[in-house]
């Protein structure tokens, strides 16, 4: 490719960098954005079956600097890496190739002298449970950001059954890939303020242990594994309130019938539900999803490319643990293995984030926001498209985010 991709790989390091992010994009559209920022506005852009050739061979690199602000009047320098994946080799036979890939992007961190590195998406999927498989770390800690992305999720369940006027506590709750680590975090979390737990996983070992687990401290729990049609239709159906956290390659998920008027989570990335999935009258929103009150800044500007969301400064929760860590001067390893997010851990990792002005974003889904931003169409979509406008006037060329 010679030149034709610009990154900030080898450049001379001239500021103190607290965090580093590591991601990769869900779709072609997306990583075309992402090339296209990065070759620079003097180049044409690249037809779609050039970049579907191109990216699998493109390394893992540093593609801009990012800035966070606190309100507590501090700020958080850092760069996001991406491993470069492509959005169709998510399945379990490029499972290597991509953890090779999460590795020289870990190692880019690494290099940078990165504090602290957030593992997004399907980055901490690869690494989960055995960050043995990271380059050797010197001064560097890495975490999946898990606890934080739940925290969320629990947070917007909660808004959206007050949105609705539900009382959660008589709600019956499923949760799709209840044994990873984002879903089995969200079952210790809600288990306790519901009525009832409906488990779905593929793996039957750890579905019974967490069931197990539950059942310990009182919960009415039951279980299927790989959820055969029958038994799918009967859990989406009587679950009023589903958190669709599996570890999917695409939107593929097909929930069935689901229960009237039932509150659906999806906090997959990439999305869990599947286009054709048939949820007549549900409430869907994207959960996992926080917004940064003291402002983010990228360099080059990826505004509404790498943070493709109708509102401003709203980035996945597994991103901004590392930032809010950094922010609080907290390097350590907050969230790692499978298994060990607990309410109280979430409590913490929420404490953290609300204290520099990382809260909930505003709930939304396919169709748009479903709270508090009338201004939507106007407003920030203007925002939107005078950022990609402005993409093509500017240099595309890594800046200091102080120039």
């Amino acid at each position: 490719m010679g030149g034709s991709v610009a990154s900030l790989a080898g450049r001379e390091w001239t500021m103190e960098i607290d965090f580093a992010l590591i991601g990769h994009q869900e779709s072609w559209r997306a990583a075309a954005d992402v090339l296209a920022v990065l070759r620079g506005p003097e180049r044409t852009p690249l037809p779609d079956d050039e970049i579907k050739d191109i990216l699998p061979w493109i390394p893992a690199r540093a593609v801009c600097h990012v800035e966070v602000g606190s309100i507590e009047d501090m700020r958080a320098r850092g760069l996001y890496i991406d491993s470069f994946i492509p959005p169709d080799r998510l399945e379990a036979a490029y499972v290597h190739e991509n953890i090779a890939r999460v590795r020289a992007a870990a190692a880019c961190a690494i290099n940078a002298g990165a504090k602290i590195v957030s593992l997004g998406g399907f980055s901490s999927i690869l690494i989960e449970g055995n960050f043995d498989l990271l380059p050797e770390r010197h001064n560097t800690v890495f975490t999946t950001g898990n606890t934080l992305t739940v925290g969320f999720i629990v947070q917007g369940i909660k808004r959206m059954c007050e949105m609705e006027g539900r009382n959660l506590r008589r709600s019956t709750l499923l949760i799709v890939g209840a044994t990873g680590d984002v879903g089995s975090g969200c079952a210790r979390c809600l288990a306790p303020i519901v009525k009832r737990v409906l488990l779905s996983a593929r793996n039957a070992e750890r579905l019974r242990k967490l069931a197990t687990e539950l059942q310990s401290h009182g919960v009415q729990v039951e279980i299927a594994t790989d959820l055969p049609e029958n038994d799918l239709q009967r859990f989406s159906a009587e679950a009023d309130v589903v958190i669709c956290a599996a570890s999917l390659a695409s939107p593929s998920l097909l929930l069935g019938r689901v229960a009237r008027d039932a509150i659906v989570c999806d906090a997959g990335y990439p999305k869990n539900l599947s286009p054709n999935a048939q949820t007549p009258g549900a409430k869907i929103f994207f959960g996992g999803l926080g917004q940064i009150r003291g402002g983010l800044r990228f360099a080059p500007d990826f505004h509404g490319i790498l943070n493709r969301h109708p509102f401003p400064d709203v980035v996945h929760g597994c991103l901004l643990e590392g930032m809010a860590l950094a922010l609080e001067g907290r390097f350590e390893p907050f969230s790692q293995g499978r298994g060990f997010i607990s309410p109280e851990r979430v409590a913490e990792i929420d404490k953290i984030a609300a204290h520099h002005g990382i809260y909930l974003a505003p709930l939304y889904n396919a169709d748009g926001p479903l709270e508090g931003s009338t201004s939507w169409r106007g407003g920030m979509l203007e925002r939107m498209s005078a950022t990609r406008e402005n993409r093509v006037a500017t240099d595309a060329r890594p800046m200091p985010l102080n120039a």
